[in-house]
């Protein structure tokens, strides 16, 4: 909804107080995203195509106004959280929230929020336990646990040890994986298990 985004824009805009980005008018910043918008084309087959849903992958400019999009859509259910003062958390299109109330109008929450607009529905995961990201979030009777969330078909593959690469590659991928297991791990026992497979994972890759 192209036509429909840009009006969102202004409406973001106009929210936060902006009559000017940069000495740049909002009227004229919504004429320029309607030209970047409806002036993107792209070659299929040796055939010029123009978009005319959404906007190009990779863009930051359509990074940004999916993620204004999404702040229209989501102002209800964050506004319902809110109230009940609870977590929420939006990464792009993936959203992780914390409810006390019953299965049931958490249900009802969601088929709501599903109605707020026809090109956007939710697919949604309820428990005591969620991976949001590469992150798992547990409820033990009443605290939230983290450790790292490892997807069920993920591979245990990193750049392998003995492939040409610079050594910087080498250092880096251990020690992401280590700084990854002590963010997310909220107790010993977790960041032991992490630290068990990443040596499992390392040997496997040489």
């Amino acid at each position: 909804p192209q036509e429909e985004s840009l009006d969102i824009l202004i409406e973001f805009l106009l929210q936060y107080d902006y009559q000017k980005v940069q000495n740049i008018p909002i009227d004229i910043i919504r004429k320029l995203a309607l030209i970047f918008i409806n002036e993107n084309v792209f070659v299929y087959e040796k055939k010029f195509y123009r978009r005319v849903i959404g906007g190009a992958m990779g863009s930051a400019f359509t990074l940004t106004l999916a993620n204004i999009f999404m702040w229209k859509w989501e102002k209800q259910l964050v506004h319902r959280l809110k109230v009940s003062n609870e977590i929420y958390g939006r990464c792009v299109d993936d959203i992780f929230f914390t409810s006390n109330d019953s299965l049931e109008s958490i249900d009802q929450m969601l088929d709501e929020a599903n109605n707020f607009h026809p090109n956007i529905k939710l697919v949604r995961q309820i428990g005591r336990s969620a991976p949001f990201l590469d992150v798992l979030i547990e409820n033990r009777k009443g605290t939230l646990i983290t450790s790292v969330y490892h997807k069920e078909a993920a591979e245990p593959y990193v750049v392998p040890f003995g492939s040409n690469h610079p050594d910087h590659v080498f250092r880096n991928t251990v020690d992401t994986a280590i700084t990854r297991a002590v963010r997310y791990s909220t107790a010993v026992s977790e960041f032991e298990e992490e630290i068990r497979q990443m040596k499992l994972m390392f040997v496997y890759n040489g």
